[in-house]
């Protein structure tokens, strides 16, 4: 289904990074700077950098993650193709990688705007997204009366999935 708009419009889509191995603070600011350059895309928000432990496979480095706000004038599935060409560009190989295990670079596509959808490869708003409290306090920063669409605010789902684990790293927001 794809999102009725008019022509130049823009759409907020939400994008969460992670990393863990080979330099993952540069490895997400990196991929900040190539979200910012994606066709008919600005990068309008970026969070704070958050260090958090693995989820899935604990036995691996902690990750840094982040949140990152779009204005875009792609539609969800050329976007996710282009986050998975940013992954590919930084050495991400999914077809050999352990499901939530290690990895150089992680894009998901967790919302766009609040467009819901199922399809083969896409699903919107993200699966998961309301379990993980990596996602969630990074989102919750950047717009505090965010809703995911089908799951409730962002607030209430974070206080459901709880916050251990999770630093905020100092300094500004990646850009």
């Amino acid at each position: 289904m794809t999102p009725v708009t008019e022509a130049g419009a823009r759409t907020r889509a939400w994008i969460a990074l992670g990393s863990n191995l080979d330099d993952p603070l540069a490895r997400v600011a990196g991929a900040m700077g190539a979200l910012d350059q994606l066709p008919e895309t600005r990068l309008a928000a970026a969070s704070s950098l958050y260090e958090t432990r693995p989820w899935g496979v604990s036995d691996q480095p902690n990750f840094i993650n982040a949140v990152a706000q779009l204005e875009t004038g792609l539609e969800p599935r050329p976007l996710l193709d282009a986050l998975l060409a940013i992954e590919v560009a930084q050495g991400r190989r999914r077809n050999v990688e352990q499901r939530w295990g290690p990895r150089r670079l992680d894009l998901d596509l967790l919302l766009y705007d609040e467009l819901t959808m199922d399809t083969d490869g896409l699903t919107l708003p993200h699966p998961r997204m309301h379990e993980r409290a990596f996602v969630l306090v990074p989102l919750l920063e950047l717009n505090p009366d965010l809703c995911v669409p089908g799951r409730g605010s962002v607030a209430s789902l974070l206080a459901a999935a709880g916050t251990g684990g999770i630093v905020k790293l100092p300094g500004e927001p990646v850009s």
